[in-house]
């Protein structure tokens, strides 16, 4: 088994928002520039603070949810869907899945599954492994729940650094088209430095989009792993 640290996430798609957000026509990632925020760990404490900037900036985020945050925190998740962001999978309580056993690993899944449908209505369609860390056993298990497991192409650095200039400079160093950036919304700095963040990012020409609007071409399949770990080019 190969265990590997990634990264990249989750999830509804656009159709489910269809009745509470107005409707626009998709953004078409194969013709202009999109990147795919994506806040794992949460609905962290600042989510309300960060789900305004969102608003105000009409841009769309990927929120990779652990299960027990979505029960303590239902009315970010509910706002997360009523608000045309997605929603990915993170396990309940954030365990190495490549130390879990079988049994532990469904339990993290599916308990997360359940926290978020009662709280929004919807089920996670995404899976970020803990850690991004992943093998074939992790990927076999995916595979039986549906769901693709979304690493990342380039991390904010921001849980390391919680500095708002550092997490700025490193985003924009790592920002390029259809990358899918790693953050955090447990993070003050991150959400206080998002506005300016934000700007910077839509006069450079991006569009901020859903991990799904940028893996749309990918074509993936239940298990796999995008962007792929290396080692695992077969």
């Amino acid at each position: 088994m190969l265990a590997i640290a990634a990264v990249c996430v989750t999830i509804a798609p656009a159709p489910a928002f269809a009745q509470t957000s107005p409707k626009k026509a998709p953004v078409d990632c194969s013709a202009v520039k999109c990147i795919a925020l994506t806040f794992d760990d949460g609905p962290g404490q600042y989510a309300g603070t960060l789900l305004d900037t969102l608003k105000k900036y009409d841009a769309k985020a990927t929120f990779f949810l652990e299960g027990q945050y979505a029960k303590s925190r239902p009315q970010y998740v509910k706002r997360m869907v009523a608000e045309g962001h997605e929603l990915g999978n993170h396990s309940y309580r954030h365990p190495d899945f490549t130390k879990s056993s079988e049994a532990t690993i469904k339990a993290e899944i599916q308990q997360t599954q359940d926290a978020v449908k009662k709280a929004a209505g919807v089920e996670p369609k995404l899976l970020r492994p803990p850690y991004g860390m992943t093998d074939v056993r992790v990927s076999e298990i995916a595979e039986q729940f549906g769901m693709p497991q979304i690493l990342w192409t380039a991390g904010s650095e921001d849980w390391a650094s919680k500095n708002v200039e550092a997490i700025q400079k490193q985003t924009l160093a790592v920002a390029k088209p259809n990358a899918i950036i790693l953050m955090h919304d447990w993070v003050k700095q991150t959400v206080d430095g998002m506005p300016s963040l934000i700007k910077t990012l839509q006069h450079k020409g991006y569009h901020l989009v859903t991990v799904s609007d940028v893996i749309k071409e990918e074509k993936l399949e239940p298990g796999d792993a995008f962007p792929l770990p290396q080692g695992w080019e077969q």
